[in-house]
């Protein structure tokens, strides 16, 4: 059984899950960093989920994702890459976790070193989301309509058990591409880039 490590002091005989809601911004913060065997994410009213491990397959392709992120990043030297361990907290106070995000440089750079070891107040440029085995498609479906309206220009819901890919972009617009032969493109927000779907079956 896992015993979570608390940062803040609780009342005796009061709800655990409720008093968890009120944490500020460090609390949360800290909170994770207390129990790093465990990935949280919190959304806009405060309730916290643990997000659990993923499976091998899963853990492969997200692989496969982030190598080919960051062999262009490296090539283009515009941002930076972030890997689903990272969070980012979104202008609406949820703080969420992609499995692979992308910021352009001036925007990570516009915060201090020490704001950059915690987690970055804005929503990326760029993520993906791999829908895994235990994830609801409505609920990841739900979570890129927050990304798009908290600042993020292009996401992409990939499901490769349906070999499906829903594009999300910041117009409002959502493309669905039913065939994993081809490629996806990274369009204006990271130039040049293009990911072979087939890298995902």
């Amino acid at each position: 059984m896992t015993t979570l490590v608390l940062p803040i002091e609780l009342e005796p005989g009061a709800d655990v899950f409720e008093q968890l809601r009120h944490m500020t911004d460090d609390e949360f913060y800290y909170f994770c960093q207390d129990n790093t065997n465990l990935n949280f994410e919190r959304d806009a009213n405060g309730n916290i989920k643990s997000m659990g491990q993923t499976g091998a397959e899963t853990g492969e392709r997200s692989s496969e994702l982030i190598a080919e992120l960051v062999i262009w990043n490296r090539q283009t030297k515009l941002g930076f890459v972030y890997d689903s361990s990272t969070a980012f907290r979104l202008p609406n106070s949820a703080v969420r976790s992609p499995d692979a995000a992308w910021v352009p440089a001036e925007r990570r750079n516009a915060f201090t070193p020490e704001q950059r070891k915690g987690f970055l107040p804005l929503g990326p440029d760029f993520l993906v989301k791999l829908v895994s085995e235990t994830d609801s498609q409505k609920d990841t479906e739900a979570k890129m309509a927050e990304y798009i309206a908290n600042g993020c220009r292009l996401g992409w819901l990939i499901n490769p058990k349906t070999q499906s890919v829903m594009v999300y972009r910041t117009n409002g617009s959502v493309d669905v591409i039913t065939d994993f032969s081809g490629s996806l493109s990274g369009e204006d927000v990271l130039p040049g880039f293009s990911l072979a779907l087939s890298l995902l079956v």
